[in-house]
Formats: C-alpha cells, sequence, structure tokens
C-alpha cells in the first residue's frame, strides 16, 4: 500500500448520515460504516519508520505487517469512527497490526460471539495484540470469564497468554464480576505458574496481582498463593510468587485497598 493521502478523511466518512425524514417524523440517524482502505490509509499515513524500528528493540514487538503508528494516532482514528462491528472484521482480517489494534477499539463486545474469540485468538502472534484486544474488547464481552478457563490450559504461548490477560483485564475492568467466580480461577493461576516461557509468566503474574488488587477479599486469596509460589522449589513460580507478593502486600496496595473498603 502505497503512502498516498487519504482522499476521505476517515472523520469525514464516519460522520456521513443519511438524510433525516422531512419535519415531525424524527427517525433515528443511520451512521455510515467507513471504507476499510480508507481506514487503513489513515492509519498507514499516521504511521512512523522509526517508531515501526524501534517496535522490536525496545518493546519486544517483532510483527512483519506494521507501520509503527502510535497508539495515541490509533485512538484519534477510532474516536470518530465509534462502535462497528464489521468494520473491525475487516480490519482484523487485513492482518496488520496496526488494524487489529483498532479493531478492538470499534468493536462491539455485546456483538462478539465465542467463534470470533477463539479465529482471532488464533492469530495472535505477539504480546501487543494479544494485551490489547483483551484490554479493549475481550473482556467486556459475556463469554469472557469462560475463555479464561478454557486459554489458560491451552499449549501456545500466546494462547495462553491471552487467558491471563484476559482474567486481568476482567479483574480490572468487571466491577459487578463475583468475587466467587475469580477465586475460582486462583487454580489456573497456581498450575501455569511453572510455565517459563516469557509472555506466560508475566501473564500469570499480572493476573495475579490485578485480581488482588480488587477487594480485601481477594487481595488476602491472592496473597496466601503468591506466598505459597514465592516457598517453592520451581524458579518461575518463585518469580511469579515474589513479584506478586511485592505489590499485593505494598504500601500503595494498601492505601489502594482502603479506598474501596
Amino acid at each position: 500500500m502505497d503512502r498516498a493521502a487519504v482522499k476521505t478523511p476517515v472523520k469525514k466518512v464516519a460522520k456521513k448520515v443519511v438524510k433525516e425524514a422531512p419535519a415531525k417524523k424524527a427517525v433515528a440517524k443511520t451512521v455510515a460504516s467507513p471504507d476499510v482502505e480508507a481506514v487503513l490509509r489513515a492509519l498507514e499515513k499516521a504511521g512512523s519508520k522509526k517508531f515501526r524500528d524501534e517496535m522490536g528493540p525496545r518493546y519486544g514487538l517483532f510483527v512483519e505487517r506494521a507501520w509503527g503508528t502510535p497508539m495515541a494516532q490509533i485512538k484519534a482514528i477510532a474516536k470518530p469512527i465509534g462502535k462497528d462491528h464489521a468494520l473491525a472484521q475487516k480490519l482484523w482480517y487485513s492482518g496488520w497490526y496496526e488494524a487489529r489494534l483498532l479493531a478492538s477499539i470499534v468493536d462491539d463486545p455485546a456483538l462478539v460471539t465465542l467463534t470470533q474469540m477463539d479465529k482471532w485468538r488464533r492469530d495472535f502472534d505477539n504480546w501487543g495484540v494479544t494485551d490489547t484486544v483483551c484490554f479493549n474488547l475481550f473482556d467486556r464481552t459475556p463469554h469472557a470469564l469462560a475463555k479464561v478457563h478454557q486459554w489458560a490450559k491451552l499449549n501456545d504461548e500466546f494462547g495462553r497468554r491471552a487467558g491471563f490477560a484476559l482474567l486481568a483485564c476482567v479483574s480490572l475492568h468487571r466491577s459487578k464480576m463475583s468475587d466467587a467466580d475469580l477465586l475460582e480461577c486462583l487454580p489456573l493461576i497456581e498450575a501455569a505458574s511453572t510455565d517459563a516461557r516469557n509472555f506466560v509468566k508475566k501473564g500469570v503474574n499480572w493476573a495475579l496481582r490485578a485480581m488482588g488488587g480488587r477487594n480485601l477479599k481477594l487481595n488476602a486469596a491472592c496473597v496466601a498463593l503468591a506466598r505459597k509460589l514465592a516457598a517453592s522449589e520451581d524458579a518461575t513460580a518463585r518469580w511469579v510468587g515474589k513479584d506478586a507478593l511485592r505489590a499485593l502486600t505494598g504500601a500503595a496496595m494498601a492505601k489502594r485497598l482502603n479506598r474501596r473498603r
């Protein structure tokens, strides 16, 4: 794709509406779905070769199809679009890194199916897409916990990472999620605590810290597990436990939990 200027600005495309009916016959405005090619051109135009070249060495993001578009620019492009499930599918299957991040922002979680979640998860090949999709979209679906239990038992690195990233994001964002439902996920954390693969162990650690930051009850359960892992004979489990303990028992966490009493 060349870097020619976008002929139809995304903002204008996203706000194009069908004309209203004559006065006194009020009807809802229908927002036209932006042209996917226009959106992709906007993402490309906002990209930076310098940023793209730094993605691997600086952030551990080794992606073949990327323009180096910063997240701030991706969010700016997403803002006028709003929620557009059909566009999200097209963006995802374009295969571009930034397009997939944008898809996670504009998709409608109420329309996301179990099948879609599995299809997208099979495309996860870096932590950036994995965490962003879980953080922006998957954790807001009604299927989130079901996928946590399923994906946490997968063998591939980013599939398993997705399970624990999703658990972390549910813990952070779903305030009405019951403590009981989250406590049922602690055995998943313990079972995966010996997985030494970089993105898995960091995902496991993130999930444990995020869950323990919700309230005093969950904090106590997560601290107990963290202490058990910290005393493990397995080096990876010890790292997960000790690192989580520092966060879960620190002054900042105590202050945070006291505010939530």
